[in-house]
């Protein structure tokens, strides 16, 4: 969809609100420091799903962590593990890819706001329009800090939905289960576009650069390996990745 020729990509069936995430008061955290706990294998930023421990996603979770800790190649890292389920694969990364960039946007949150930020954008060339089927039943311009406060809780909803994200050892996947893992993983992408295009200043400057970058190479490694974001989304980020992701 085109409107004066700004690229403008809508968020289908989507409601809710961000939760601000602060960091505690004493002792002092910088982003450098919430974001090396988010690579650590035993912490995410205030899971929503938690993968209970003897599962088999609770391993798989544990299997992708230790990859990363390892040091291992973010491309060998991403690839399926032999004989794992793609779909419990798929759902170990969304769920923890939704908590690593849900800290980087709370990280910067304070300087994107309704007025530095009144149009949820990556760049002059691309605007993001929302839509659901509560209040905004046709694309909507928002500012990016309420874009994102709708776009964080409808993942919330979806990952904490039994009849999405199955838990129970044995419950099968919906047949709806990748499409709605790609939209997720589509719509956390456009969080990375705006944090880089608007706000990487902050990034740098708070020392996380290293950290985001890590974190946007596994992102993009991972959607590349399985085809799970359109080509026409990764637009905006093209250049950079290009030199970034070899």
């Amino acid at each position: 969809m085109y409107a004066t020729g700004i690229h403008s990509f809508t968020n289908m069936h989507q409601k809710a609100h961000f939760r601000h995430i602060t960091q505690p008061s004493s002792p002092p955290v910088t982003m450098s420091m919430a974001l090396k706990q988010v690579f650590n294998k035993d912490r995410t930023f205030r899971p929503k799903r938690k993968f209970e421990p003897g599962t088999q996603r609770f391993e798989l979770h544990k299997k992708a962590q230790a990859s990363l800790n390892a040091g291992l190649d973010l491309k060998q890292a991403v690839q399926l593990p032999h004989g794992e389920d793609l779909n419990d694969w798929v759902a170990v990364h969304v769920v923890d890819f939704f908590n690593r960039i849900n800290l980087i946007y709370g990280t910067i949150s304070d300087s994107c706001t309704d007025q530095t930020c009144p149009v949820m954008s990556g760049g002059p060339k691309y605007e993001y329009r929302w839509q659901d089927e509560q209040k905004y039943k046709k694309p909507t311009a928002l500012s990016a800090p309420k874009y994102m406060s709708l776009l964080m809780d409808w993942i919330e909803v979806q990952i904490n939905n039994e009849q999405i994200f199955p838990t129970n050892v044995g419950t099968p996947f919906p047949k709806t289960f990748m499409q709605v893992a790609k939209k997720i993983l589509s719509r956390l992408f456009r969080v990375f576009v705006h944090v880089y295009i608007h706000h990487f200043d902050c990034v740098s400057q708070m020392g996380a650069e290293a950290h985001v970058n890590t974190c946007y190479k596994h992102f993009f490694y991972f959607v590349t390996e399985f085809s799970l974001i359109d080509h026409k989304e990764l637009e905006p980020l093209k250049e950079m990745t290009a030199r970034m992701c070899h």
